[in-house]
């Protein structure tokens, strides 16, 4: 059995169709059925109904497909394990991050991570932590930042810090300067709030019905400092993490009480996968934010 083999079977499983697999692999569809055709003799049963308009896989299919896709990101890990090189000088790693990260926490976590070792290539993706757990378990990213709490089994999940959710008001904002609120005072106020798929808004939501509160959403955005730039000008609050106000200096963080529940910020990775030295180099980055002291100096405070 070949890895060609598995390629192929794979593609059409993906288009159900054996043209436009074909054209994907940039191969002749007389050669794809052919393949196909061997591989099934070789293993002795039939992996895709043809009998359709579209082509399906079988049970045996199905069942053969689940070892076939493992098998294909255990070689990716090992054709980086051959190519990693111990002292950081080259490699390269995927981080993914949810949205409430972006404005306070990427930022020096990249550089300070760049700084120490430049000749690493960083690919960072933002996204939806559905979304990180499914790519940290097809092996599309290395490593990923967001809450404890993994709902995939195959998803590891180390402690980093606690994250503390508070209103964020521009300084030209009414409610600027005032010592704290209730969520019924903040239920007056038109509010710029992340979409509802992410976790921060699930986390919001959850904190207004346990109160009885129906707020005023008055926009809705998919990136954190797309809300931090609306809100600075003054006109609607928010809710985010007080870092992110501690961070830039046009935003205020009013206590809410009482206080949202914090959360665990919680370092992700696929279980069992090979992690290159880039990857534990970082992490061990990352790990070493449960330091509050270090953390402090990492993350500027905005006066």
């Amino acid at each position: 059995m070949l890895l060609r083999h598995i390629k192929y079977l794979l593609a059409v499983a993906e288009h159900q169709n054996f043209t436009r697999a074909a054209e994907a692999l940039h191969v002749s569809q007389p050669t794809l059925s052919q393949q196909i055709r061997q591989m099934e003799e070789g293993l002795g049963v039939a992996l895709l109904d043809r009998s359709g308009r579209t082509v399906r896989t079988t049970d045996a299919g199905d069942a053969y497909l689940a070892y076939a896709r493992r098998a294909l990101q255990d070689l990716e890990a090992g054709r980086r394990a051959v190519h990693d090189v111990q002292d950081l000088s080259r490699g390269r790693l995927r981080l993914a991050f949810t949205p409430t990260f972006s404005s306070y926490l990427v930022g020096p976590l990249v550089e300070r991570f760049g700084a120490s070792h430049p000749g690493l290539t960083l690919s960072v993706s933002e996204m939806t932590q559905d979304a990180m757990e499914a790519a940290l378990a097809e092996d599309g990213v290395d490593l990923g930042i967001a809450f404890a709490g993994a709902r995939a089994e195959e998803i590891e999940s180390r402690p980093l810090f606690l994250e503390r959710l508070g209103a964020v008001v521009g300084r030209g904002h009414p409610l600027a300067g005032t010592a704290c609120l209730t969520p019924e005072r903040l239920e007056r106020e038109p509010l710029a709030l992340l979409g509802a798929g992410f976790a921060t808004r699930v986390h919001i939501d959850a904190y207004f019905r346990a109160h009885g509160v129906a707020p005023r959403i008055a926009l809705e955005a998919n990136s954190t400092s797309a809300i931090a730039e609306i809100v600075r000008r003054g006109r609607v609050a928010t809710i985010l993490p007080e870092a992110i106000a501690r961070a830039h200096p046009e935003l205020l963080a009013v206590a809410l009480q009482p206080a949202p529940a914090p959360r665990m910020v919680a370092l992700l990775s696929r279980r069992g996968a090979y992690h290159g030295a880039a990857a534990r180099a970082f992490a061990e980055l990352a790990l070493s934010l449960a330091d509050d002291a270090w953390r402090a100096a990492l993350i500027p405070q905005s006066i």
